[in-house]
């Protein structure tokens, strides 16, 4: 059935969709129209149609609440934050915002007006401080960003980098640039820059050429050794002092190697190897002791391991070692020898006669490492052995490397008995030190002999009151005081 164009004029006219005529007119007012239909809908939507259906126009004759209207505000407002500095950082002390009295709606957002009626405009909502507090920050400063891409000079680099601030070294790409920044680096006396430099330079430069520039710049290469020390990188300061013909320095550098070896095997290959290397005299000798003292340490803890197994030897029954002698320092290793092999013959590895002759112990070492051991074990006979000497006329006198006062502060540390101690407080030379060494350790024979030597009559009256009554010593006193023959000075 054919439709008339009167129907077919009907049809198009009254349908949801209109067609396409020339008649329509493209103005802003019609769109404009549209969209404030669009916005009222949104007000229906959030149950706001209590509201007043008024409209404001603003000075520029557009309809307050508009999308014209919000989008020329926005535009304002953006120029108007441009000139503000930047967000400032949200304050943990504001109180949160409530949505009931904050007075704001997705409505009155675009209608440009408040829950209580008032009229606000969009760019004073966003000109609220109350609100730009709880603004985040959304980006860093453009002058930050400026700062590691900046078109510095070398000598801004480097104060830059005195500054602590973050900055680019990748500009500096020629040879002439990347010297010239570093001496500036040195010339400022800034270790920090100096350190940061280098390390542009080890990454960037080959190993030849930073060597040979580093070569003429002493305190550069300070730095630089320092860094790879610091970070122990062994084998590039190795090929550097190689290169600069520090042999004995770089010698030192790979016997240092050694304490990373844990296998006392292995350790002491790694020093026979050493032995070849070019080191200066004294190096050279510590090294050999080095390597000799480990050896004979690997020999005797192996023989005594044993021996303590077998449970053969009194003494290690009686006083069992606490830890292996590898590794253990010279002194160390000297006072278990005396400790434990104190009678072996000259000619065994163990006897601490073979260590003092080998490594060349002065005789004040080994007196006190010796005396210490045998006072521990309390060998008496054997300590009293170490002062025996014998003049020319074969006349045995008391003779030590040390002073008295000292050999007498050693054995009271390992106990010894006053009889032993009395021997030695009693060759001490100086009176009143002699004195006060018996008072301490009760000697009191020792005080009442210097006394009489002393010829002092009131100090050892004043004396006999500090001794036990109806004791030798108080006995020894009134003879004393009772003697005719002694002239007393007082």
């Amino acid at each position: 059935m054919m439709k008339s164009k009167a129907d077919e004029e009907d049809y198009w006219n009254s349908s949801k969709c209109n067609a396409f005529t020339f008649d329509d007119t493209d103005d802003e007012f019609s769109r404009l129209k549209e969209s404030k239909k669009a916005v009222s809908s949104i007000g229906t939507l959030m149950g706001e149609d209590g509201e007043d259906d008024w409209e404001k126009f603003s000075w520029s004759g557009e309809p307050v609440g508009s999308i014209s209207w919000s989008v020329k505000e926005m535009a304002a407002s953006n120029q108007k934050t441009d000139r503000e500095p930047a967000f400032p950082k949200i304050s943990t002390e504001t109180p949160p915002l409530n949505k009931s009295q904050s007075g704001l709606s997705l409505s009155s957002l675009f209608k440009g007006k408040g829950k209580g009626g008032n009229l606000q405009s969009f760019s004073d909502i966003l000109g609220d401080s109350s609100l730009r507090l709880y603004t985040p920050e959304l980006r860093k400063p453009k002058s930050e960003y400026k700062d590691l891409v900046g078109d510095w000079s070398a000598e801004e680099t480097v104060q830059r980098l005195q500054q602590g601030k973050g900055v680019s070294l990748e500009k500096f790409r020629s040879l002439q640039d990347k010297l010239l920044l570093l001496d500036l680096a040195v010339a400022a006396h800034d270790g920090n820059a100096i350190t940061a430099v280098l390390i542009y330079l080890k990454r960037t430069l080959c190993k030849e050429v930073l060597f040979r520039e580093l070569e003429s710049r002493t305190t550069a290469l300070r730095h630089f050794i320092h860094y790879l020390t610091e970070t122990r990188e062994q084998r590039l300061l190795l090929e550097l002092l190689r290169a600069l013909g520090r042999t004995e320095d770089a010698a030192l550098l790979q016997y240092k190697e050694y304490k990373s070896i844990t296998d006392e095997n292995k350790r002491r290959d790694f020093l026979k190897s050493c032995l070849s290397l070019p080191f200066a005299a004294e190096d050279a000798a510590h090294v050999l002791d080095h390597y000799t003292l480990l050896e004979r340490q690997i020999i005797i803890e192996a023989a005594d391991r044993k021996a303590e197994r077998d449970g053969k030897v009194e003494i290690f029954q009686k006083f069992p070692r606490k830890a292996s002698i590898l590794n253990m320092p010279l002194i160390t290793t000297l006072y278990y020898c005396c400790f434990y092999h104190y009678n072996e013959p000259e000619g065994t590895f163990s006897s601490p006669v073979n260590v003092r002759q080998t490594f060349k112990i002065s005789e004040k070492q080994y007196f006190t490492t010796a005396l210490a051991a045998r006072a521990k074990l309390k060998a008496w006979l054997d300590v009293d052995a170490l002062f025996n000497s014998r003049n020319w006329l074969g006349f045995t006198k008391k003779k030590s490397p040390l002073s008295f006062q000292r050999v007498v502060d050693i054995l009271q540390k390992n106990s010894a008995p006053t009889h032993v101690l009395q021997d030695y407080v009693g060759l001490v030379s100086d009176a009143e030190l002699r004195i006060s060494l018996a008072q301490k350790h009760k000697c009191h024979d020792i005080v009442i002999n210097t006394y009489r030597d002393m010829k002092d009559r009131q100090l050892l009256a004043q004396y006999r009151k500090k001794v036990e009554q109806g004791s030798a010593e108080e006995r020894k006193i009134d003879e004393l005081l009772n003697n005719s023959q002694i002239r007393w000075k007082n």
